[in-house]
């Protein structure tokens, strides 16, 4: 934000809010419900994921890590990261780089592992995570600083230059998805100590890519082509195809109203979950994000009446930041 002052950006931002609220007035959500025609999508076959055994990190793992490098956070060195008001907290990932087994703000993607027993036997089944790229995200409704919105071509993303890491996205995430770097973004230009912690990342289904016609990196690096993309309809109808010739469930079509990524696996995603639950609790700090659960049939909370008021009030705030950032970069770029 060089050349314009905190003052003046929280002026603007105000002043475009008016134009902001009537157009929120008028019906508008901040993210659109997407329909199931109009947007693309991904199915993980379970029955085919290895975890890629024999290599140290799943390919889809370092692929997508070598695609999105040069869009990581660069925080300002540790030391200098403050606690920001009322919270005693700051999450700063940037000496964990390296790690692959978890979510993070460097790690978009990876692979879980679950023991699971069913129909007598015990199996090992891989199961690969990351947004799921919902059609009505909570996360972007929700969103205090208009920051989050579903695209047209069905991925969720995130601006980061309008991102203040309040980590409201992760908490009406069912799988707490968003990842927090402390030390990064808008909120350390204006008011560090109070606005934010941060920005959130995650997996943006490689939208540059999907944009020009491409598969995302994870999908072409798969050598089991255990991931597909597509149609989202499509993709749908494999889905319980695939389901009915194996005897086997789908997930994500329900969960959180409907999301643009489905799983179909052998063995029922209610033992997955329990496999996955208590590998969590085992786990130094069992609350740590990052490591998802996979609840079958999970709501989505903008169904709920708190939800529903939630995104009344959140509307407004969104929708006045963003109309702020469209002036401030119409200014800058004029």
């Amino acid at each position: 934000m060089s050349g314009l002052t905190r003052r003046q950006f929280l002026k603007r931002t105000l002043a475009s809010g008016v134009a902001g609220g009537l157009v929120l007035s008028g019906g508008v959500r901040i993210a659109h419900a997407a329909s199931a025609t109009d947007v693309m999508g991904t199915l993980y076959d379970l029955t085919r994921c290895d975890g890629c055994i024999g290599q140290k990190v799943p390919l889809c793992v370092t692929v997508c890590r070598e695609e999105n490098k040069s869009r990581f956070p660069d925080p300002v060195p540790a030391e200098q990261i403050q606690y920001y008001w009322p919270n005693k907290k700051k999450e700063d990932w940037q000496g964990k780089k390296h790690l692959t087994n978890r979510l993070t703000p460097y790690n978009w993607t990876f692979v879980q592992k679950a023991q699971v027993e069913h129909n007598g036997k015990p199996l090992e089944v891989f199961i690969p995570r990351r947004c799921m790229h919902c059609d009505n995200p909570p996360c972007a409704n929700l969103c205090p600083f208009g920051a989050q919105y579903k695209s047209p071509e069905g991925p969720v993303l995130i601006n980061k230059d309008l991102c203040l890491g309040g980590a409201k996205c992760r908490d009406v995430c069912p799988w707490g998805i968003p990842a927090r770097q402390a030390g990064v973004g808008l909120y350390m230009k204006i008011a560090p100590k109070f606005l934010g912690a941060g920005v959130m990342y995650k997996c943006d289904l490689c939208y540059d890519r999907v944009k020009k016609g491409l598969e995302p990196a994870c999908v072409v690096s798969c050598p089991r082509k255990a991931i597909m993309f597509g149609s989202k309809k499509t993709l749908r109808e494999v889905a319980y195809k695939r389901a009915e010739e194996i005897g086997g469930f789908v997930y994500g079509d329900k969960e959180n109203g409907g999301t643009s990524t489905f799983y179909v696996s052998s063995v029922p995603f209610e033992k997955i979950n329990a496999a996955l639950k208590e590998q969590k609790s085992r786990q130094q700090d069992p609350a740590a994000t990052g490591f998802p659960l996979m609840q079958a049939g999970v709501a989505n909370f903008l169904d709920s009446a708190n939800g529903m008021v939630a995104g009344m009030l959140a509307a407004p705030v969104a929708g006045a930041l963003a109309a702020g950032y469209a002036a401030y970069k119409t200014m800058k770029e004029g």
